[in-house]
């Protein structure tokens, strides 16, 4: 197989009609530049140029071999061109894979800026019910990065994003509401909107109750945090909810949880050299775990 560089001398001597010339322009010496194509004359197995008392020219073969030369160059220079164009965000794709409790609120303002400042790198974007789903997207090799809670295993690259707060949701009339904070024991035979076993809430509030020797009495489960919350404000229950999943504070009442109950929240990144990895995964930490106004005063 003849390398680019052979492909390149040839075509610099067809160009300058003399192997000084040529030499010149490629920085090489004379020498060097005859042996690369003796090289290529060897893989072909004939001459490529004709040695005249003045320059050279192309043989038949040279001449031959001169037009798929100048492409396979070509192709070359685009495979250098796009690469770089990935490494200052003018293009490339990519996957993502994200908590779906955590689209909306976390990775969308990300993605909104992104859109703008590079409108040419395509996104792909997974969503998983668990932390444990993002880790087998990046180890199957569908996603590059993937934010989320800390999964029970992960021996890769991550970043920190923030602690993300839990906090208990419950209708605006309800006897607790009008305590400061609640603890495990408060929510001890009170009916709990929870959430499906294919959330990954479901497991690790349940494992955090029994921790506090505290059994939860679930009255219905849903899939999403934010339904939770607009269940447990119109009377159906208590909701434990990450304040990542309310958007806007609703008509329930909003308690910290004592002790303060938060979860890490984390980019777990498949591929650390990527330099739009890097790049994204520099601006969801910088940009960081976000919580709206209303929900803020009414925690307050």
């Amino acid at each position: 197989m003849p390398t680019l560089r052979a492909l390149e001398c040839l075509i610099a001597v067809l160009d300058a009609g003399s192997i000084t010339e040529a030499a010149a322009l490629l920085h090489v010496s004379q020498p060097a530049l005859s042996h690369q194509l003796a090289a290529l004359e060897r893989e072909i197995g004939a001459p490529v140029v004709e040695r005249l008392p003045r320059g050279v020219r192309a043989t038949a073969i040279g001449r031959a071999v001169e037009a798929d030369a100048r492409v396979a160059l070509t192709a070359a220079a685009r495979v250098v061109d796009s690469g770089r164009a990935v490494v200052r965000g003018e293009g490339g794709v990519l996957r993502l894979a994200c908590a779906e409790s955590l689209t909306a609120s976390l990775l969308a303002p990300v993605l909104r800026t992104w859109s703008r400042r590079h409108p040419q790198v395509r996104i792909q974007l997974t969503e998983a019910t668990s932390a444990d789903d993002l880790v087998q997207h990046l180890e199957s090799g569908t996603a590059d990065l993937a934010l989320g809670p800390r999964p029970t295993r992960w021996n890769g690259a991550e970043e920190l994003i923030g602690a993300e707060e839990i906090i208990a949701v419950l209708p605006a009339d309800h006897p607790l509401s009008e305590r400061d904070r609640l603890t495990f024991d408060d929510l001890r035979d009170q009916p709990l909107v929870h959430y499906h076993p294919e959330n990954g809430l479901s497991a690790w509030l349940d494992a955090e109750a029994a921790r506090h020797g505290v059994p939860l009495t679930p009255v219905v489960r849903v899939r999403q945090a934010a339904t939770a919350a607009h269940l447990a404000a119109s009377g159906l229950g208590i909701a434990l909810v990450p304040t990542t999943a309310l958007a806007t504070a609703g008509p329930g009442a909003l308690q910290h949880l004592d002790p303060v109950l938060s979860r890490d929240l984390i980019c777990l990144i498949a591929t650390p050299a990527d330099p739009l990895v890097r790049r994204f995964t520099a601006d969801v930490v910088e940009r960081g775990i976000p919580i709206t106004a209303s929900v803020r005063t009414k925690l307050a």
